[in-house]
């Protein structure tokens, strides 16, 4: 440096940045607010204290307390291109790439709200004119002014110190949001899952529901035509031939549901798979092939809290507002901010950025609000109330999964009942359509009783059909209110980047 007195005043600046600096670092380090901790786990062991009934001739499932379902949970009812459909689903479901969006969005604020613990480095630059001073001039006969220009740049430091702990608080928060933007996540994920298994078991219900039709409609031809053969040789009357006939057609009346009910179900899963109804064929479901599990894995309650998407993000969300009171009590702090700039100045441009012409200066900025009429106080309040509220939402959402849970291990186990009752039916059904063809090829029977048997084995039938597709659908139900089991693809990855590695 060329004068001394900008060398004095260099060294000054200096020792009173590092003055502030070490002030500022004496007050540093206080997080206000409380730590989240989160709620403690349920001490229940069972989602049901009713008593089990006996099941009729119908052994149902295993229920495996304790265990955890695979990721691919659909894979336990060993239906063939199933898991084909769901890997598609999973690929292009624009539901799910909506929720990624929505998560790369929550992890920017993150980044924005640690940006804060860094100082803001920014660099000025100015020009312009200025009034030097004022003379007199002879021949005007007030004072003029002298006007000379003014040039300036330079760089400039800032940095605000966390006092109070609310930058902190702040990314803690955006933190918190991020994560409960992954569950929910992993919640859409178990959505479109479970929707896209149902769709398929109600596809493939629906084409073994339009076989069996199409098989009594054959018989009801077969009837009809018998039924005509007698009349012309005259042991039949002419209403034998018209209840023939109108059985024949009102069976013919299921024939449009059914083709509607399996195109609404063909359209769903299209839809899913992320295309248009037209751009996709669903492949041919087979019926038969789809399998009640032997054994169903069900976690403990302890465990479901610690699972289930939609109360992990409750809980995430609880923790946001945990954050939120550290915030609002931060601001109840004093801030200060340090400033320190190294400007060049100049009437003249080509002298600019000689050293003579530097300008290095710093100063500290403080507030605190004292008063402001009780709103930073009532913030804080505002804030302790919107946690009390998330964590009330969060027990409700953990007992509206309890009851989930225990509402359909208990359809799983009626389920059985049904099965069993619907089968015997279904086998008397069957014995008594055997038996009334006879009689009445061997003319021992009218055609009324024939049409009977035959109405009855096809709604025993048909009974049977839908039983089986609603066991599977509750079993779907169940899984799906276990929480799918997303997480155990991971591992034991922790909760923050689970639903990212899955998906």
């Amino acid at each position: 440096m060329n004068s001394p007195l900008l060398a004095l005043r260099w060294a000054k600046s200096q020792r009173t940045i590092g003055a502030l600096v070490s002030l500022a670092c004496g007050l540093v380090g206080c997080t206000t607010g409380p730590d989240f901790v989160r709620p403690a786990l349920p001490t229940i062991g069972a989602y049901d204290n009713s008593q089990a009934r006996p099941v009729s001739q119908q052994t149902p499932p295993r229920i495996a307390l304790g265990q955890t379902l695979p990721a691919q949970w659909w894979e336990l009812f060993h239906a063939p291109t199933l898991a084909d459909v769901l890997n598609q689903v999973v690929a292009a479901n624009q539901t799910l790439a909506a929720a990624r969006a929505t998560l790369a969005q929550t992890r920017e604020a993150i980044v924005q709200a640690r940006s804060s613990w860094y100082p803001t480095l920014s660099l000025g630059a100015s020009a312009g004119k200025s009034l030097a001073g004022y003379t007199t001039n002879q021949n005007a006969p007030g004072p003029a002014a002298f006007v000379s220009n003014q040039f300036s740049i330079g760089p400039s430091v800032s940095y605000t110190f966390d006092i109070a702990g609310q930058t902190a608080r702040t990314v803690e928060q955006a933190e918190a949001n991020a994560e409960n933007q992954q569950y929910q996540l992993a919640a859409a994920y178990l959505t479109l899952t479970g929707s896209a298994v149902t769709q398929a078991i109600t596809l493939a219900m629906t084409q073994k529901l339009l076989a069996t039709t199409e098989d009594l409609i054959r018989n009801d031809e077969k009837n009809l035509t018998l039924v005509q053969k007698t009349f012309r040789i005259g042991t039949a009357a002419q209403t034998d031939v018209l209840i023939a006939q109108t059985q024949l057609e009102n069976d013919r009346t299921q024939l449009p549901a059914l083709h509607q009910q399996l195109s609404v179900a063909r359209h769903a899963l299209s839809i899913l798979v992320g295309q248009a109804p037209s751009q996709w064929t669903s492949p041919a479901f087979d019926f038969d092939a789809f399998k009640m599990p032997e054994t169903i894995p069900v976690s403990l309650p302890s465990e479901l809290v610690r699972q289930r998407p939609d109360i992990l993000s409750a809980e995430a969300l609880l923790h946001a507002d945990s954050a939120a009171i550290g915030i609002a009590n931060a601001q109840l702090y004093p801030s200060l901010t340090l400033t320190a700039s190294a400007t060049y100045q100049s009437t003249l441009l080509n002298t600019l950025f000689q050293s003579a012409n530097k300008v290095v200066s710093a100063a500290t900025n403080g507030n605190w609000v004292v008063f402001q009429g009780g709103a930073l106080e009532s913030q804080k309040r505002a804030a302790m109330h919107t946690y009390d509220a998330q964590l009330a939402t969060y027990r409700q959402t953990v007992l509206t999964a309890f009851g989930q849970v225990a509402d359909a291990l208990r359809a799983i186990e009626n389920d059985a009942d049904s099965l069993a009752l619907a089968e015997r039916a279904l086998d008397i059904s069957t014995q008594s359509l055997h038996l009334q063809r006879a009689s009445y090829s061997a003319g021992k029977s009218n055609v009324l009783q024939l049409i009977t048997a035959e109405n009855s084995f096809a709604q025993a039938n048909m009974n049977f059909v839908r039983v089986q597709g609603q066991r599977l659908q509750n079993c779907v139900v169940l899984f799906t209110a276990l929480g799918g089991g997303w997480e155990s693809k991971v591992g034991s990855g922790g909760p923050a980047t689970q639903a990212e590695k899955l998906l």
